[in-house]
């Protein structure tokens, strides 16, 4: 026994039937109905920009893995993933480059110079979105009118909301933004789609509750305190439900099992602070949408949160 050595490695230390390729493929299949609904309102070209992203970013993975002659990564379905959850987050109508790039930034500059998949801090298909709606706000922001077959392009609910006010938007009926056939996101146009697509990852166990409802909770609550204090100039919480990417970003983004906590504790911190940042941004911010920027924000906390967990349950040990 004196010359025995303990030999410890990264974990994860218990292995199960589930892989990473199991994962990242049924989480790709289970965003197939929203895609499936954009494709529907927005037509061939929604279409065309998802294979560009999930070509640029298979690509991108590859290409670098190649150049430091490292194992083939791209074939684990992290990048295909990555590319799909990218696309959901941008206009249909984007140029093609742009996605490229973006899909570039999301691969080599958020997750493999961060060491590769389980050590990147941010969401990569969040950052490139954020990346690119700073680089090109223009572009990222100009939405196409679904089933329009003359490229024409709008604000989005949210932008209205924020540009023209409350009497705007008044009109639009929720059923409508929350089955489809509004302006927005490639993604986030039908909830209802994106719901069906939830139930398949709760049903694999892949997510729990915690973060996608203590999320959307937070802001529902938010939101429907400033609109029963003031419901002449802010918007009901079930608008915000319906309108924007809050539903993809609670289910397919803060979920991200990277990129979030592992205690149960720090899950439900992370999906309120997601919430709060979600709903001050969107009252009070200068963009109409706050989910992507509330996560990043939350990402970066993530390290601390976990640390936190750790020495509160070992000081629970100790006292024990």
């Amino acid at each position: 026994m004196e010359n025995s050595k303990l030999i410890a490695s990264y974990p994860p230390y218990v292995r199960d039937e589930e892989s990473v390729e199991k994962i990242m493929y049924t989480v790709t299949a289970a965003l197939l109905p929203a895609v499936g609904a954009s494709v529907y309102f927005f037509g061939p070209r929604a279409l065309a920009l998802l294979l560009v992203c999930v070509l640029s970013t298979a690509g991108s993975e590859y290409l670098f893995n190649r150049a430091r002659k490292q194992g083939y990564s791209f074939l684990d379905g992290s990048a295909v993933l990555t590319g799909v959850l990218l696309a959901m987050n941008l206009p249909s109508n984007l140029p093609f480059w742009m996605a490229a790039l973006g899909s570039f930034f999301a691969i080599v500059i958020v997750k493999q110079l961060f060491g590769g998949l389980g050590c990147n801090i941010f969401n990569p298909a969040l950052a490139a979105r954020v990346f690119l709606l700073i680089s090109f706000p223009v572009a990222m922001t100009s939405w196409p009118v679904p089933f329009s077959v003359d490229a024409l392009t709008a604000a989005s609910p949210l932008g209205i909301l924020k540009t023209e006010g409350l009497q705007a938007v008044s009109s639009l009926s929720l059923w409508q933004a929350f089955t489809g056939g509004i302006g927005g996101s490639f993604g986030e146009t039908s909830g209802l789609a994106l719901l069906a697509g939830a139930a398949v990852l709760f049903w694999k166990r892949y997510i729990t509750w915690i973060i996608p409802f203590s999320f959307i909770g937070m802001v529902f609550a938010f939101t429907g305190a400033f609109y029963l204090a003031d419901p002449s100039k802010y918007a009901s919480p079930l608008f915000h439900m319906a309108t924007g990417g809050l539903l993809l970003g609670a289910f397919f983004m803060a979920t991200d099992m990277v990129t979030s906590p592992v205690s149960k504790r720090g899950q439900l911190i992370f999906g309120l602070g997601c919430g709060l940042l979600t709903g001050v941004i969107r009252l009070f911010g200068g963009y109409p949408e706050g989910a992507s920027f509330a996560i990043l924000i939350m990402n970066a906390l993530v390290p601390l949160l976990d640390k936190w967990d750790a020495y509160a349950d070992s000081r629970k040990w100790r006292a024990g």
